[in-house]
């Protein structure tokens, strides 16, 4: 299969890539194997590490951390063409985390000899990566941040807003006059706020009866922008 055989590829649409020619995303996606994972699947852990850059093509990721009380904190929830894993040659180090298929998912892998050889040896990739990395580190700062010093009506909104920014699919949505949904639980959702189910599920009964969020099976829409805004600027 190369990248014009599937409307989605590892490569295709992913920014880190953005900067190789369809002949070398070709031979790269040749080599680079797909892994497939049923849903509540671990792609890697602490008891299993997996020394690799992956590449989320289809389903949801969750990369997480378990406390020592046992207490799992989720970290992201991540969609297809996000770049996850174990890589110190990059700086990407994910050793104390695990990763989970949220649903059905099919992640592309990365190598050792795959990221030398066709990565870093190009400097405008090699700033991506950087680039990349640097975000993830500042967004995980921001949120501990957040925990810290926002009440979790502030963290609600901010989240969902975050999770609302246009995304290849949804950009095609807002085109179409649609409004497109978040795709999440009350419990995946209490997980990246650090907070209980039940005390989610009040902030988000809470915005629905003020017509700021529609929930349906799953699925989140937002409907007040301006107002969400407003709430997520508040600070504890």
């Amino acid at each position: 299969m190369t990248a014009q055989d599937s409307e989605f590829t590892c490569l295709s649409e992913v920014d880190l890539f953005a900067d190789l020619s369809s002949e070398e995303k070709d031979s790269l996606h040749e080599r680079v194997p797909e892994r497939r994972f049923r849903r509540g699947e671990l792609v890697f852990s602490q008891e299993e590490p997996v020394s690799a850059l992956f590449v989320l093509q289809e389903g949801r990721v969750r990369i997480f951390r378990v406390a020592e009380d046992g207490k799992a904190f989720t970290l992201a929830i991540l969609e297809p063409g996000a770049v996850f894993g174990e890589m110190l040659l990059v700086g990407q180090q994910m050793y104390d985390n695990y990763a989970e298929a949220l649903e059905d998912s099919v992640v592309c892998q990365l190598s050792v000899s795959d990221v030398e050889q066709h990565l870093l040896t190009d400097p405008r990739i090699a700033v991506r990566i950087a680039r990349l990395l640097g975000g993830q580190a500042a967004r995980l700062e921001e949120r501990l941040t957040d925990l810290a010093l926002r009440p979790l009506a502030a963290r609600v909104a901010k989240t969902l807003l975050t999770r609302n920014e246009p995304t290849t699919a949804r950009s095609l949505g807002a085109r179409l006059g649609q409004r497109p949904a978040i795709r999440i639980t009350h419990e995946q959702l209490a997980g990246l706020l650090g907070a209980t189910r039940e005390a989610t599920s009040k902030v988000l009964s809470e915005f629905a009866a003020q017509g700021l969020i529609r929930q349906v099976r799953g699925r989140i829409t937002l409907l007040d922008h301006q107002r969400l805004n407003a709430i997520a600027r508040t600070t504890a």
